[in-house]
């Protein structure tokens, strides 16, 4: 299509036109891209294993999560934060759905069937709240530390947290919780209020754990209680069928040995042939990798994991504001405690949480939804440098 002579785009497209002009191939961090795909092969593979017909289906997944962080790479992530309300109110209303008509599977309220598609909201909820907390509080920057400020951060998480905890999903409410803790300190809350938050929240910590093991006190749901108390007493028979699926997964990963049994392999003694451990696609993916890829394969997945937290650091070290920082961190953040959470249930180190292994477990909303975060942090590393003067720039944050 032809412009006419003296015809002047509006300003809106003009800055997107010039925006689009101000990235650099090389700023484009293939490294990431790479460390993502190879991540994603493997879990495609380990799902083919798991569950032969659900292959093609994450395939899709990944492909269409590479599609969607390659648009969302391109966009401007300032741009896209000045909507920041617009995300938090669009979070809000997406859990409240989940609560009004979602799909109750196995007791809990987690999944909206819209026909053609079913997804998990909570999983983008993740990635909605780094953003909009990415722009609240690179706006509070100055006033952080002040009570006020603190306070109604909290009231912004805790709306979403409780919509999140009553589905109940306990795993994802502890996940939101910390990588909120994560961006408050990247944001710069001071170390004196750290300090004391950690001393009063660790007693409470013990305290609740105290009750939850020792009384009948209603503080968590039976079925939560009962993964806790199966992973303290694990040899008690009162606990023995539900710590049966934690036992399995550490024998299959333990037969694995150095190099494993071999990929999609047909053994009778194998705990995925042999449908030992259930739901063995998705939170017990781990346990798949040990058995056939063995400790080789199995380290080789945490390596790639840990490379793209690396990135995502890397990047947010590079970031041209603290918005960018934040949301590179918060992404690692998600990414990092998910591997941690994922990967500690699956050996035994702690109790069932039902938790995916990101880019490798089985679930597309999952997929697409880690993969809109790395959209955004690969936007973020190619904006690491001011529009004008291309000047270098360094975000510091004092903490008083």
């Amino acid at each position: 299509m032809k412009i006419a002579a003296g015809y002047r785009l509006p300003k809106r497209i003009q800055g997107a036109d010039n925006m689009l002009k101000l990235y650099r191939l090389r700023d484009y961090n293939f490294r990431l891209v790479l460390w993502l795909l190879m991540v994603s092969g493997v879990g495609v593979l380990l799902v083919g294993s798991a569950r032969e017909s659900l292959q093609s289906r994450q395939l899709m997944g990944v492909g269409l999560g590479v599609a969607v962080m390659i648009i969302v790479s391109l966009m401007d992530y300032s741009w896209i934060l000045n909507f920041y309300w617009i995300i938090y109110g669009f979070n809000i209303i997406m859990l409240l759905a989940v609560r009004v008509a979602g799909d109750n599977t196995g007791g809990a309220t987690r999944w909206i069937d819209i026909g053609f598609i079913r997804f998990q909201p909570t999983e983008l909820s993740k990635i909605l709240l780094i953003m909009f907390f990415a722009k609240y509080l690179m706006i509070h920057e100055e006033d952080l530390n002040t009570l006020k400020t603190i306070l109604t951060s909290v009231v912004l998480l805790v709306i979403p947290l409780c919509l999140i905890a009553i589905q109940p999903d306990l795993k994802n409410t502890i996940t939101v919780a910390v990588v909120f803790c994560a961006l408050m300190y990247i944001a710069g809350l001071s170390y004196k209020i750290i300090g004391g938050i950690t001393a009063v929240a660790l007693p409470l910590f013990l305290v609740a754990m105290i009750l939850i093991t020792q009384t009948d006190l209603p503080i968590i749901d039976d079925y939560q209680k009962g993964r806790i108390m199966s992973w303290l007493y694990p040899e008690d028979e009162e606990y023995e069928d539900l710590a049966i699926q934690q036992n399995n997964s550490i024998t299959a990963i333990g037969s694995g040995q150095l190099t494993g049994k071999g990929y999609n392999n047909n053994s009778v003694s194998s705990a995925n042939k042999g449908n030992f451990v259930s739901q063995i696609q998705t939170d017990f993916i781990f346990a798949v990798a040990g058995e056939e890829l063995g400790f080789v394969g199995s380290a080789g997945i945490v390596v790639l994991l840990l490379l793209i937290v690396i990135e995502c650091i890397l990047t947010s070290r590079r970031a041209k504001d603290l918005s960018g920082k934040i949301i590179c961190c918060g992404v690692a953040a998600v990414v990092g405690f998910q591997s941690f959470l994922n990967i500690c249930v699956a050996t035994g180190l702690l109790p069932n949480t039902g938790t995916p292994l990101p880019f490798v477990s089985y679930g597309l909303t999952s997929l697409v939804s880690l993969y809109i975060g790395m959209g955004l942090v690969l936007n973020v590393g190619l904006q690491n440098r001011k529009y004008l003067g291309g000047e270098k720039y360094e975000h510091r944050i004092y903490r008083p």
